[in-house]
């Protein structure tokens, strides 16, 4: 069972087998509200054993303890501390635009994505394939040609909804050089399983390359 458990924290779409920063982040939230409610399981399995105990019931003398102040504000007080912790790690994930910094069009169809970004020469164009600099924050700009689709590449970064008209943008970036499977997170028709794409990092002279050649 260990084995399985710890197995299901990797693979190509594990949020947390991370590969970037964007990602990492996301992961460390999780990490942050699993203690946070494991704290609150605890205290909420804790007062339920004491108030079924036959000896030495807690809530006889001192229920205003129990019950105010580890029942209501213990609670409160974790749950506070978590919502500020994310709404902070959500604030510094805001894609902000930044001159010079790559950017790639991703639009979502029924059932595949394509992508455009600009080249050395003209502009690249390619489908199921997203290309990338390694280290470099890259600015994927989404929108559907259809329905509501959802951008999304676990290792990478966190999701973003591709929506018919609107144009929403979603930082990402890759930490070393690799292929990091994508897929659409929204159900979005009969195919929707099959609505997936892949990143492909690049070092720097892989990059040049395919500047270059313009994704031949």
């Amino acid at each position: 069972m260990p084995a399985m458990i710890v197995g299901g924290c990797g693979g190509p779409l594990s949020t947390l087998d991370t590969a970037g920063p964007a990602s990492s982040d996301v992961a460390t939230l999780w990490w942050v509200m699993l203690s946070g409610a494991a704290m609150l399981t605890l205290l909420v399995l804790t007062l339920l054993l004491l108030a079924f105990s036959p000896r030495n019931r807690p809530f006889k003398n001192g229920g205003r303890l129990w019950i105010c102040w580890l029942g209501v504000a213990m609670p409160s007080a974790v749950l506070t501390a978590l919502l500020g912790y994310a709404l902070i790690l959500g604030e510094g994930s805001i894609a902000e635009p930044v001159p010079g910094r790559v950017t790639v069009e991703a639009t979502g169809h029924q059932w595949y994505w394509t992508f455009r970004q600009p080249g050395s020469n003209s502009v690249i164009a390619t489908r199921g394939v997203l290309h990338i600099p390694v280290g470099q924050p890259v600015d994927v700009r989404v929108g559907s040609a259809d329905v509501i689709h959802s951008f999304w590449v676990p290792r990478l970064g966190g999701k973003m909804d591709a929506i018919p008209g609107q144009i929403n943008i979603l930082r990402i970036q890759a930490d070393r050089s690799g292929v990091f499977e994508g897929q659409c997170a929204e159900f979005c028709g009969l195919n929707h399983a099959t609505n997936r794409f892949r990143v492909v990092a690049h070092d720097e002279r892989d990059w040049a390359r395919f500047q270059q050649e313009g994704g031949r």
